[in-house]
């Protein structure tokens, strides 16, 4: 390639007055001009390449936090139905069981990530042992990238279940008790 001769004319006038190196400069100017253009192509290859890798190692990280924000939630769920079962009247039975599956169910997550909740109550009673309420909350996650593995063939689950168990002390019984009851009454398991 030739230099244009407005920029050759330039060169020999700086030429005469700084000698060799202006010739090189301009030179070394005109070439990196035509490598930027080619570089700005190169650039937008390597990009079209990188970029799903990217998207996949930024979406991963996503993913498990929202299984894992989705588990908290699980267990705020659980944990909140205990402490409402713990402050129902005596005797603990089916209403009261149904009253802790309806304030779980209203706390749990329910959208497109999570399928197949379900809510176990359990009431442990004795005459001198200490009673107590369980309740276990557990749904299925679907993670979305696997969903997306599986479209390209790959044979992973694409769901995890998540269960949390919260246990808590009955409000309605003397303090003195401190021996926790072993035999359960078991209200559910019930699914929405």
């Amino acid at each position: 390639m030739g230099t244009p001769r407005r920029l050759r004319a330039l060169a020999v006038k700086r030429r005469n007055a700084s000698g060799d190196k202006t010739v090189r400069l301009m030179k070394l100017a005109i070439v990196s001009k035509f490598d930027r253009i080619k570089d700005q192509g190169q650039s937008m290859i390597e990009l079209t390449l990188i970029l799903p890798l990217l998207l996949i190692a930024l979406y991963i990280p996503a993913d498990f936090g929202l299984a894992f924000f989705m588990a908290q939630m699980n267990q705020n769920a659980a944990r909140e139905g205990a402490r409402i079962g713990t402050g129902l009247a005596s005797p603990f039975g089916t209403t009261e069981a149904v009253a802790v599956k309806n304030a779980v169910f209203a706390r749990l997550p329910n959208n497109s990530y999570v399928t197949s909740r379900s809510v176990t109550v359990k009431f442990y009673s004795g005459a001198s042992c200490m009673q107590m309420v369980e309740v276990s909350a557990s749904f299925n996650y679907n993670f979305f990238f696997y969903q997306f593995m599986r479209m390209f063939g790959s044979s992973v689950s694409n769901t995890a279940t998540i269960t949390r168990t919260t246990e808590m002390r009955y409000n309605y019984q003397p303090n003195t008790l401190t021996t926790a009851c072993t035999t359960p009454t078991t209200y559910g398991p019930y699914t929405s």
